[in-house]
């Protein structure tokens, strides 16, 4: 048996936008399906929202996202609070993405595409761990933990 987990997230009402945006973060493609094209009646309040979307890229990043039923809201009903204090993290948040790659300039890379129009927490710098650590929390309020890996002695 081959397990697997993929980050779902959850948007009020943002979810294609957040998906496009991360589609080109990525150099991934996005499938969104809408809630009208799974049953409910076109003219409803919602039924151009996504109920399943996903992005897939070529290196093998993928992430999910459907809108909640209800009220549209924007980022500010995903984003929490989140900060650092005396090198901790303080945050109300129940879940951050985490995001690493092998080197520093491969992180680099997504972490400025992440960055348009988002609230840095920590700017990408070396770390006591990794060559490169930072947070933020993107336009679209989701937090972003991202780092190079450290590498580790045998």
């Amino acid at each position: 048996m081959t397990l697997s987990t993929t980050t779902h997230l959850n948007f009020h009402g943002d979810a294609r936008a957040a998906l496009e945006f991360y589609g080109r973060v990525f150099d991934g493609t996005v499938s969104v399906t809408t809630y009208a094209q799974v049953g409910m009646p076109a003219e409803a309040p919602g039924a151009e929202k996504v109920v399943f979307g996903i992005l897939l890229a070529a290196d093998g990043f993928q992430l999910m996202a459907y809108d909640v039923p209800g009220e549209t809201r924007g980022a500010e009903a995903v984003a929490g609070s989140t900060r650092r204090e005396n090198g901790a993290t303080i945050t109300d948040r129940a879940f951050f993405v985490s995001l690493q790659g092998d080197t520093l300039d491969e992180v680099a890379a997504r972490w400025e595409s992440l960055a348009d129009g988002a609230t840095v927490i920590e700017p990408l710098a070396a770390s006591p761990w990794s060559a490169g650590f930072g947070m933020l929390t993107d336009r679209f309020g989701v937090t972003w933990v991202v780092d190079a890996r450290a590498a580790h002695a045998g």
